[in-house]
């Protein structure tokens, strides 16, 4: 079974403390005993309790190189089936104790930090595959399952299937994740994002409750879709145990090619006209003139484009993307080897923060009609925001109506103390945000998504009321009606007057 990867080693050459103050203890010995009487792993080791309190939000990056976790669970529970997480979030709703859902910990946005204490629930023990349907090709799955695991099994199955989804945190992350944050795979052009791909789930409820929104058909007209209203949620509205998937056989056919242009709007106007043919290759990313310096080293903006299906939906889906991209610079296809060895390599994350070096990536989304104009201007607004050293862009994901742009800061705020430590990393932590607090502000007056697939989290969390709107109150009902002691990740998605960042 994979274990969850940490971003980066804690320092523990002194006593750990949270960067955010937690509330009291609220597990008494008596409520221990409780879960050890349901016959589940109880943790309290005071290491695995700070191993388990953070995930790869960059910021926590900079903190554990300063003996520092987000915040600190009282004790990580780790069930092996929906029976025992129903007796465990039973028992945690009944004496009102903060439960925050966890698995593999790959997300960027502080979404499995246990803000409010309590219990890390820890789900990388509900690890089974439990069934494929050949013929209906589907897949039946625990949330536990990580991502190398669900493919060697589709892939040893009967001619080879796949799921199609290929995140950047592909080897870190598990069902449950890719669901509570509606991730996106590299591959998402052809094979959809994971909202695309779920047909149902198994929930558990605060209570403790397990409720079903399998349709049991393709396509049903039973009233609103269930099954979207927890995916995307992040473990505020119930825990996802179980899930079913269309599944997809394996590609017989590939196709690959590599082109540059004069400017970044040429290369998404040339996307953009491939969607509207309803050409869908499963990798079209353009990378602006920094980027592709850096990845390919090229002085240009690269496009490069990879499809795998049948070879006569791929013959088509080539021959469409040739047509469009008419007189650009033709690369050598070899580039796209060069981005597949090097797709998932966030190896260089570390040593920048270490180094007060503070970088991430805000991925957004929105219409084709306003996302040149958007560029522009959150490009200008890190480079306007003090400290900034280097901004660039790519676009990752698209469609026929809009797309994914993927924007990338890198910044530094102070030098190291004399003494080489990181001190309390304040003027990096008020870059950071500033350069959230930007882009985001340019996002929103386009009327853009503030997230494509990462997630709110806690870092995002300040920005949903204003982002739904409306809206927001909707789901501020739904979780007072599922959750009304606010047990379920609290401090995500904003939700109840959300956290202290």
């Amino acid at each position: 079974m994979t274990n969850p990867t940490q971003a980066s080693e804690l320092n523990r050459n002194k006593p750990v403390t949270s960067r955010f103050e937690t509330l009291a203890s609220v597990i008494t010995p008596q409520i221990l005993e409780e879960f050890i009487a349901l016959g589940i792993d109880v943790d309290v080791a005071t290491e695995s309790r700070e191993d388990a309190s953070r995930d790869w939000w960059p910021l926590s990056i900079g903190w554990a190189a300063n003996g520092q976790v987000p915040a600190l669970a009282e004790v990580v529970l780790r069930p092996t089936s929906t029976t025992q997480v129903s007796e465990i979030l039973s028992l945690c709703s009944a004496q009102e104790i903060p439960v925050t859902p966890a698995a593999g910990r790959s997300g960027v946005c502080g979404g499995s930090v246990p803000l409010h204490g309590g219990v890390v629930l820890d789900l990388t023990g509900l690890n089974r595959i439990l069934s494929v349907d050949e013929h209906s090709m589907t897949l039946h799955v625990e949330a536990g399952v990580f991502g190398p695991e669900l493919e060697a099994h589709l892939r040893a199955t009967g001619p080879g299937y796949t799921l199609g989804h290929w995140p950047q945190s592909f080897d870190l992350s598990t069902v449950g994740g890719w669901l509570a944050c509606r991730g996106a795979g590299q591959y998402s052009n052809r094979y959809g994002k994971i909202e695309d791909m779920v047909r149902g789930l198994s929930v558990v409820l605060a209570d403790g409750s397990i409720i079903s929104t399998d349709g049991h058909g393709p396509r049903s007209a039973t009233g609103p879709n269930l099954t979207q209203m927890f995916v995307g949620s992040e473990g505020t509205l119930g825990v996802i145990t179980e899930a079913t998937f269309a599944i997809t056989a394996l590609p017989t056919g590939e196709g690959r090619g590599a082109w540059s242009f004069p400017s970044f709007e040429q290369g998404m106007d040339v996307c953009r006209r491939i969607l509207r043919r309803g050409a869908t290759p499963a990798v079209l990313r353009l990378y602006d003139v920094t980027e592709s310096k850096r990845n390919f080293d090229i002085d240009a903006n690269v496009l490069i484009v990879l499809d795998e299906a049948d070879p006569l939906i791929v013959a088509a889906t080539m021959e469409i993307v040739t047509q469009e991209v008419g007189a650009a610079t033709v690369e050598d296809s070899g580039l796209v080897e060069k981005w597949l060895g090097h797709r998932n390599d966030v190896s260089a994350l570390r040593p920048l923060w270490e180094n007060k070096i503070v970088v991430d990536t805000i991925e957004i989304s929105g219409p084709w009609s306003v996302l040149d104009d958007l560029r522009v201007e959150v490009v200008e607004a890190l480079n306007d925001t003090e400290g900034t050293m280097v901004s660039s862009v790519h676009q990752s994901h698209a469609y026929s109506d809009g797309a994914c742009l993927y924007f990338t800061f890198a910044g530094k705020a102070s030098e190291k103390n004399a003494d080489g430590t990181l001190g309390d990393l304040t003027k990096e932590e008020a870059y950071y945000r500033a350069c959230w607090d930007r882009v985001t502000m340019v996002v929103a007056s386009y009327g853009a998504a503030i997230s494509h697939h990462h997630g709110i989290g806690m870092n995002r969390g300040r920005f949903l009321a204003d982002a739904l709107g409306s809206s927001f109150p909707v789901l501020e009902a739904i979780k007072g009606t599922l959750d009304p002691h606010g047990i379920l990740n609290p401090g995500k998605l904003g939700l109840g007057g959300g956290g202290p960042w």
